[in-house]
Parts: structure tokens; sequence; C-alpha cells
């Protein structure tokens, strides 16, 4: 069996713990076209280019936390506890630690330290590591999660060597810059997990460079927590490319195709049929124009299953003209369908759809009103 092309638009976040069986790889190179494993995963990396050669696979690393409870390589950090300690008897300081001296252990995350991602000793070895490590593998290059933006576990500034994230945000810059370049001159790709690029203008851009990035928190944080509609639009003005701002009732015009990976996950609570995910995947269309990469949702760190709608593989064709606000939603006609996304928190106006579209499910509607963050993907009859 050999599919032999990308897959669709579909994104296979798979990095849980538990074994990945046969079924899932070979449904997965049937009918994704990007997968994000765990280091140790190799097996699976190596089944799924076999299957599907034009696959993109992408191992996890960590930039931002070591793992006590890893104790046997290959680690899903750059460096691992071990190491790390090691550094530390050495006179080194890789640890993150408080103003008492004690280690930063990730809230939610047993087992998680935060490192002095503003180390040059952390990050040389990091970068050595992981390319050492990724090189002869059948990993074509790494998704870099935790390019944080916040305090999301807890650090509580100040701390020891940072008094402000300001000292997070210069240094992962610089360790994605290095990551990305070493790994490019080796022939693979870096795509960090670049968060809350929308109060960061240009950090998309920057971070991107070196192969591609991954929204995990698109349009929201959670199955109920949404993005105002602001922030939403200042969202995807990031990763469509454009340096100005978004207002209101307009929508920057989409560029060429970029080179670069756009990986988006959705929040649902782990249904297929949940409307996030088809809201989703209509903002995908509305605002990416097809342009953008790879799509998944899920439950919050639900990372074993394989989520999937059957929209995922449409091509809606050409777009034609502009996403426009209308009564509410933002709406755009395509080649070969249809599709609209309300960003509000309250129901559309009344749209009206071209003749002629179709649903998963049957023929479309010919008037249709979108609820407060829900979306619709029509396409033609024809397509």
């Amino acid at each position: 069996m050999n599919f032999g092309k990308p897959a669709n638009r579909g994104l296979w976040v798979r990095y849980g713990g538990e074994p990945i069986t046969e079924d899932q790889i070979e449904f997965a190179a049937e009918r994704y076209s990007v997968a994000l494993l765990q280091p140790r995963q190799v097996y699976a990396a190596a089944r799924l280019k076999e299957l599907n050669p034009a696959m993109t696979v992408l191992c996890y690393k960590c930039l931002s936390s070591t793992r006590s409870y890893e104790t046997e390589g290959p680690f899903t950090s750059g460096v691992s506890y071990a190491e790390a300690e090691q550094a530390e008897q050495a006179g080194e300081q890789w640890f993150a630690r408080r103003l008492d001296g004690q280690l930063i252990e990730w809230i939610g995350y047993p087992g998680h330290y935060q490192m002095q991602v503003w180390s040059s000793s952390y990050r040389w070895h990091w970068v050595r590591n992981v390319t050492t490590e990724i090189a002869a593998s059948p990993f074509d290059g790494v998704m870099a999660d935790n390019d944080i933006h916040g305090d999301y576990y807890g650090l509580n500034l100040p701390i020891q060597g940072a008094s402000s994230l300001k000292e997070f945000h210069r240094g992962l810059d610089r360790l994605v810059k290095d990551a990305g370049r070493a790994l490019n001159a080796g022939g693979k790709i870096l795509v960090p997990n670049i968060a809350e690029s929308r109060v960061r203008p240009g950090k998309w851009e920057r971070h991107s460079a070196y192969g591609g990035g991954f929204e995990e928190v698109f349009l929201g944080w959670s199955e109920t927590d949404f993005l105002d509609q602001p922030s939403a639009l200042a969202q995807m003005e990031q990763m469509i490319g454009h340096h100005r701002p978004v207002a209101l009732g307009q929508v920057p015009e989409m560029g060429v195709r970029s080179p670069r990976l756009t990986l988006l996950r959705a929040a649902t609570d782990g249904q297929d049929d949940h409307p996030n995910f088809l809201a989703a995947l209509a903002a995908f269309w509305v605002f990416g124009a097809g342009h953008w990469s790879a799509l998944s949702a899920s439950g919050h760190d639900a990372h074993n299953g394989t989520p999937w709608r059957e929209e995922l593989d449409w091509d809606l064709g050409a777009p034609h003209g502009d996403a426009l606000m209308t009564k509410g939603a933002w709406v755009r006609r395509f080649s070969q369908g249809w599709a609209a996304i309300n960003l509000g928190h309250k129901d559309s106006g009344t749209l009206t759809l071209p003749a002629g579209l179709v649903s998963a499910t049957g023929p479309a509607p010919s008037t249709l009103v979108l609820p407060a963050h829900g979306g619709a993907i029509f396409r033609s009859t024809w397509n």
C-alpha cells in the first residue's frame, strides 16, 4: 500500500501516551498530510513515510522544559533531566530556579521543569542534541512545543536570572533561530508551536521562517472559551503574514502561497461532530483561502485519536474575491464552493447561499443563520 500523495488538509496530532496501532498508521497515511509524533515513535514515522512519501512527519520536542520521569532516550525535551543535572554539577545552570533556589515544576504537568532558555549553553546543547538525533531519522523535522508568550505554568516571576517574561522571549527567539538554521542546514524543518502571536506582531513571521508554525489554540482556548472577534482577526493577520492591523469589516488580501507549513488545532470536546471542528474548517477556508496547510480538532491534551471530518478532503478551488463581512459573518465564495464563519458572540443574520451547493450530508439550504462561533462549508455539486 502506497498512497503517494499529500492526503488532503488533515493534521494528525498524535503525541499521546497510548501505543500507535497499525490501523491508525494506515488511516493516517491515507487521511492526513502532516503528522506530529513523539520522538520514540520512530517506527510509526517510518511507516507513514513508507505508505505516503509526500506526508510531512514531525518529531515533538519541548523548547522550554525537561521531564524528570524520562530516564531513557529518545527524550521529548532537547536536553534530558540527567544531562541538565550533570551540567549543573559541572558549574553550568540550565534549570530555572526560584529566588530561594528551588527548581520550578510546571503547575498541571508533574515532572516538567522549566529551563533557562536565556542560557546560551542550554540553547547550544538543545540544538546539538536535537539536530544529531533527527539527522538520520525518518522525521522530516521538529515540532518545537512551548514557544511561550505568557506565564502558563506558574513561573511567578521574578526568578533567578529573569525579572520578567522578556528574558524568556529573547531566549526563545534565539533558540528558534539557532535550531531552525541548524535543522535547515541538515535538510530538516522546524515548526514551533507559536503561542499567542496575535499579541506579538511579527513573531509568527520570524518563528515560522524555518519550515512553518503551529497554532494550537485556533479561534479559542477551549471548546467554550473563544477569542473575541478582534483577537481572532489579529490571529488570522499574523498567520496570513501581513503586518498591518485588521480592521473590522475587512480582511487582508491573500498573498502568494507560502512554502511554510501553517498547522492549526481547534478545541472541541473530542468528538468529530463538535461544531467547533466545522467552524475551524470554515475559517481555514475563509481566511486561509486554501493556502494554509493542515487542521486538527481535539479535546484538551487529547492526542491519542484520529480526529476526522469528510470536509477535510474537500477542495473548494480558487477564491472569487476576498472574504466579506455580511450580516455578522465572514463569507467567501470559491470556484468550487462557499464557506462562512461567525466570529461574534451572537447569531448572524440570514445569509443567502449560491445555488448548486451541497454539504457532507445533502443539498445546501438556500438561506442560513450561523450561531455564535459557528461555521459552514459547502462544495459545488460538480466538485
